[in-house]
């Protein structure tokens, strides 16, 4: 059996979480591909910090408007009823504590909810800092979407960040290609976990003491 989903199921399951009545950003990169899996029957406003408020999924070919992106410049689509707006409208609802989740990328995430995702501090690294920092803040709740693993198979889940800090205790919970984790406590509780991955074997990948409440996890779900 596997032990990793793939991106399209990882952002599936990330807008499983978002309530209906949810305003939402969805960060630069992976993140976006969460506007593509939203429930058509709820209604979850999507936000932009480029200045669009009720942002849908991707175009489909042929039907790109170039003038119509996000804030990582890839075409979007717009939902009836969107509105267009000031950057600095944009960031004063951001910064406002105005939006309900936002859904960012990571390089590290610590255990006590640190989030560092703008720059890795490296000689020569380009900052990209974007709106992050000001999402961080100011959503009531910050999801992360990111692999486990760096591409040399170190945890991006850590006892302290090493990399400059985006937001000091900001995330609420970690969506990764092999489990989801809350951040609870000072420690990280697993929540669920994806194929063959179990409490023991998470915990030797991110070399840290794990809280188990996969049990919890399931028992909100059945209820």
């Amino acid at each position: 059996m596997s032990t990793r989903i793939s991106r399209d199921d990882l952002a599936r399951r990330i807008a499983a979480d978002i309530a209906e009545g949810s305003y939402v950003n969805l960060g630069i990169g992976a993140p976006t591909m969460v506007a593509n899996f939203l429930p058509d029957d709820l209604e979850i406003i999507l936000h932009t910090e480029n200045g669009l408020l009720g942002m849908g999924g991707a175009p489909y070919p042929g039907s790109i408007d170039p003038d119509l992106i996000n804030a990582g410049k890839q075409p979007v689509t717009a939902l009836a009823g969107a509105a267009y707006f000031h950057h600095a409208d944009s960031f004063a609802m951001m910064r406002g504590g105005h939006l309900d989740v936002c859904v960012l990328g990571a390089f590290q995430v610590s255990q006590t909810g640190d989030l560092a995702n703008w720059s890795t501090g490296a000689a020569g690294a380009i900052p990209a800092v974007g709106g992050a920092m000001d999402l961080a803040i100011g959503a009531k709740q910050v999801f992360v979407m990111t692999d486990l693993l760096t591409k040399t198979g170190e945890s991006k889940l850590v006892a302290a960040c090493t990399y400059p800090l985006t937001g000091v205790g900001c995330v609420t919970r970690v969506y990764t290609d092999h489990a989801v984790f809350d951040v609870d406590g000072g420690r990280f509780a697993v929540r669920e976990t994806f194929g063959d991955n179990t409490l023991s074997s998470l915990a030797e990948l991110t070399g840290l003491d794990l809280i188990d409440r996969t049990d919890a996890a399931a028992s909100v779900a059945g209820d």
